[in-house]
């Protein structure tokens, strides 16, 4: 393919004697390529990268892919509650962390199974400590909203290494400033939005 595009139109004879292999080995390879759109062929002009082949239809798919589209619901709780009751919230709720609001802020931080585990394996008293101490506050949260593109809220988890992101915005139905969790981003929610472009 790269040959292709920087020395296309490029004869089969000519692809083969840069890569050092006989047309006859090509010719699955260039019958493949040919026949699903990643280079085209003119007879007795050979091949050539004319831009519209799978690669840049996939990426012209993955960002028509809209975060508010495939947002999940934010799994959300009061700065005031404990470590213990936000332990007690992430098993029953099934999450990987938990996003803190507190009233007239908004959205204040998030927590982690990381961040529950550290404090719990430290020396305070979990039921009595607020979640709000050990949680990572903003300005240090990685975010998204919900016009922004998913591979771009993709390429945020992976640049970070974290498992979700809050989707945040103000607030539709109360007109609240604070910025408030609309829903969230997962590592599940990429790999869904994958399968729905496969299938």
């Amino acid at each position: 393919m790269t040959l292709v595009q920087k020395k296309g139109p490029i004869t089969g004879e000519e692809i083969g004697d840069a890569l050092g292999l006989a047309r006859a080995t090509l010719r699955p390879d260039l019958a493949f390529l040919t026949r699903t759109g990643i280079i085209g062929a003119k007879p007795r002009v050979g091949y050539y990268y004319d831009g519209r082949g799978i690669p840049d239809q996939i990426s012209s798919k993955l960002n028509k892919l809209i975060v508010g589209d495939w947002m999940g619901v934010p799994k959300v709780i009061d700065s005031k509650l404990s470590v213990y009751d936000a332990i007690v919230e992430m098993f029953m709720r099934d999450v990987g962390s938990l996003f803190i609001t507190a009233a007239d802020e908004g959205l204040v931080g998030i927590v982690s199974r990381k961040d529950l585990l550290r404090a719990n394996m430290g020396q305070g008293d979990i039921k009595q400590m607020p979640v709000s101490l050990i949680m990572t506050r903003m300005p240090n949260l990685i975010t998204c909203r919900p016009e922004d593109t998913l591979l771009s809220a993709a390429q945020k988890l992976q640049d970070h290494q974290i498992d979700s992101l809050p989707v945040i915005g103000n607030d539709p139905i109360s007109g609240a400033k604070t910025l408030q969790p609309l829903g969230r981003i997962t590592k599940t929610t990429i790999v869904k939005a994958f399968v729905g472009l496969g299938s």
